[in-house]
């Protein structure tokens, strides 16, 4: 992070004593979904309770739930938008196209996908790979709250818009806020393009391979 750049509160985490949470905006913190979980869950039996979870209608459409996949220690945790039609068909999260290029991204940095954690905003496919509704997001908030309770990562890497704003506020816009680290405790978080929109627009790969080379240090700087 940069030296004076404002810390901002992690709407997935809880408040620090300095600061509120960041809230989606006309919703109060009491707000909570139907599909809330035993906040002592597991990894296991929180990935049981998202498979079991109709607390939207996502679930109804979509062929699996992709929960999320890697170590449950992994200090660096992805966070994308929502499942495709191949990670619906799979079960598991970036295996299409957009996966594709992120492990190309990966191997170029020595990464591996076994020692990283990935998973999305929500965890089932909304219809034509629409991006999720509020009410969506609220839904699976818990499985997200969840898994970064008890994976604890150091670095958070937002895939795309959305994924910022549910991270780290909705005041984010990617282009603007892409490679700006941001520091919540012990967590870092970098927002940066969402792998599809590389797809579609071929000049934003030179900036999402700078921040994940900003990622690659930040983690040697941990080890």
């Amino acid at each position: 992070m940069e030296d004076g750049e404002k810390m901002v509160q992690l709407s997935f985490l809880p408040a620090s004593s300095e600061e509120g949470p960041v809230r989606e905006a006309g919703r109060e913190e009491k707000d909570l979904p139907p599909g809330e979980v035993e906040p002592d869950l597991g990894l296991a039996s929180l990935k049981e309770a998202c498979l079991r979870c109709q607390a939207c209608g996502l679930r109804r459409g979509a062929k699996q739930v992709v929960f999320g996949a890697g170590s449950p220690q992994a200090a660096i945790m992805l966070v994308g938008e929502g499942p495709g039609r191949q990670e619906d068909e799979l079960g598991e999260p970036f295996v299409g196209a957009a996966g594709q290029l992120l492990d190309k991204v990966f191997a170029a940095l020595k990464f591996r996908r076994e020692e990283l954690y990935i998973t999305n905003i929500v965890k089932c496919r909304p219809p034509g790979n629409r991006l999720p509704t509020p009410r969506e997001v609220r839904a699976c908030r818990p499985y997200l709250q969840g898994q970064i309770r008890l994976i604890k990562p150091r670095i958070i890497v937002c895939l795309g818009a959305l994924a910022g704003q549910n991270l780290i506020g909705p005041q984010l816009r990617i282009t603007r806020h892409r490679g700006r680290w941001v520091q919540r405790g012990e967590i870092m978080l970098l927002p940066t393009f969402h792998p599809a929109a590389l797809l579609r627009d071929p000049g934003r790969k030179r900036p999402f391979w700078e921040d994940f080379k900003a990622v690659a240090r930040a983690y040697e700087e941990l080890k």
